[in-house]
């Protein structure tokens, strides 16, 4: 029994070495792909190691970033400028001598408004005579003079087509 046991243990033995050997020759093998895959991922196109390629691309980024910040900085400075632009027109048109005949709606009252409420009102008032025209300044969508009423339909015009 005692040889039955050493034979078992040398089949053991040398199935265990065996299952070694092919286990190292796999890992082996895969060593030398990972290898080869390596190799080729840093020898890069031309002869242009890796590193050389993620410097470029830093540089790159870095560039798209300066870039980045002055159209973020013209699109502030658009944004300004289109708030104080004309955004906003209304105009009524009216006969300020009702009744006589004379003038029809020849006159009339435009409002020019930027998204703030700042602008103008311009009216005129027209006969067979002559012409008046005037203009009277708006902050915040109100006036510091007097407005007439078809001023003030001109101006809230004006202010919804602003929103």
């Amino acid at each position: 029994m005692g040889t039955f046991i050493e034979l078992l243990s040398n089949d053991v033995l040398l199935a265990s070495l065996v299952g070694l050997a092919l286990l190292t020759l796999i890992l082996i093998v895969l060593v030398v792909r990972l290898q080869t895959k390596l190799r080729k991922l840093v020898s890069g196109k031309d002869g242009k190691s890796l590193e050389c390629d993620i410097v470029g691309i830093q540089k790159n980024l870095e560039s798209t970033s300066v870039e980045q910040k002055e159209i973020r900085e013209y699109l502030r400075n658009i944004e300004k400028r289109l708030r104080r632009s004309i955004q906003g027109v209304g105009t009524i048109r009216f006969n300020p001598f009702k009744g006589t005949g004379s003038g029809g709606n020849q006159s009339f009252a435009t409002a020019l408004l930027s998204e703030d409420g700042d602008g103008a009102v311009i009216s005129s008032l027209y006969s067979r005579e002559r012409v008046s025209i005037f203009s009277k300044p708006i902050k915040k969508f109100k006036s510091e003079y007097e407005l007439s009423t078809e001023e003030k339909h001109a101006l809230q015009k004006a202010k919804e087509q602003s929103h």
